[in-house]
């Protein structure tokens, strides 16, 4: 058979119209959510040496970058707070007073339920030693941990919070906050689980945004080592059996394999999150004019949709929302 009397697969590529119509993947603003630093302190928005047209936000700058998110159709915002006095429990986690608590607050009384506000729980940016728990015998401990896991969450619900996403990677942590959440009636908040979180090279700008790095060693003996997929697989498997609603994969990019597994063998809600070093590489590519900035980005948006993913977590999601318009 001649390619005359066969199948013309280019047809169908022809016009930007063709390519639309039968494109299999979409891309939105409400399939984007974008994370935001809130720090307290400061009397203005602070910008993020490594990660360009980003900043460590006042409450004010917070409300208004989230207003103009909103306004652009993204799904909503991750939340992460970062106080001015840290100590070895990470205590301003769960003080009803701080500075994450007065973001969500003023978030959700700004933007009511049609923009998603979750709240990252965490420790590292709230302890001084930088890692995600209680430190005992150099290393963190999971059991006190995912007690003080409770905590936040309950404080965090409290404040407003739609969602709360632990990101510690500690055994059982979904069970104990949905635990703790149910037990103060917040049944209705929902947990989004960083349930495959692989230690990456590719957090290198958030430690600075986020001001968490850890003081010593490092958090390879909790978060999940990257030769590894069976491995995630069960880590998925447990959170989702502890109850939670929708779970993640981090990084994204290097991970798509990842992200396709998760989603072929559980058919859950997922997200993915195109993290700081994954965004400051396409823009200090982009800046150096070797790629097309606008191209790249739905190009790498396109593709973590592709993989499976319902949600991507990413600080493009201002300028790709603007794009998809």
């Amino acid at each position: 058979m001649t390619i005359e009397e066969g199948r013309r697969l280019r047809r169908l590529r022809r016009t930007q119209g063709l390519r639309r119509a039968f494109a299999e993947t979409s891309l939105s603003p409400s399939d984007l959510m974008a994370p935001l630093f809130l720090k307290e302190g400061i009397s203005e928005p602070a910008p993020i040496s490594s990660m360009p047209g980003h900043h460590q936000h006042t409450l004010e700058s917070l409300v208004k970058e989230a207003r103009e998110l909103a306004a652009r159709d993204v799904a909503g915002v991750v939340l992460f707070g970062i106080p001015a006095t840290k100590d070895a429990a990470g205590s301003e986690a769960h003080n009803d007073g701080g500075i994450a608590q007065k973001g969500l607050k003023a978030l959700k009384e700004e933007l009511g339920d049609d923009f998603v506000v979750v709240a990252d729980l965490c420790l590292c940016e709230y302890t001084d030693h930088g890692h995600c728990g209680v430190i005992e015998n150099e290393t963190v401990a999971n059991d006190p941990t995912i007690e003080i896991y409770g905590r936040i969450a309950v404080s965090q619900a409290r404040a407003g919070a739609d969602m709360v996403a632990p990101s510690g990677m500690m055994d059982g942590q979904v069970a104990a906050i949905r635990s703790a959440l149910d037990a103060e009636g917040f049944h209705d908040v929902a947990v989004l689980a960083y349930a495959a979180k692989y230690a990456s090279s590719f957090y290198g700008p958030f430690r600075e945004a986020a001001e968490g790095a850890p003081r010593f060693g490092d958090r390879r003996a909790y978060q999940q080592d990257p030769s590894n997929v069976l491995e995630a697989l069960r880590e998925v498997e447990a959170d989702i059996a502890e109850g939670a609603d929708a779970v993640m994969v981090k990084p994204a990019l290097a991970y798509l394999d990842v992200v396709a597994a998760v989603k072929d063998r559980f058919e859950y809600p997922v997200a993915a999150y195109n993290v700081s070093g994954e965004y400051s590489m396409l823009m200090a590519a982009a800046a150096n004019g070797w790629i097309d900035e606008r191209q790249a980005t739905l190009e790498t948006l396109t593709s973590i949709r592709r993989a499976g993913a319902d949600l991507v977590i990413t600080y493009h999601s201002k300028k790709a929302a603007e794009w998809l318009s």
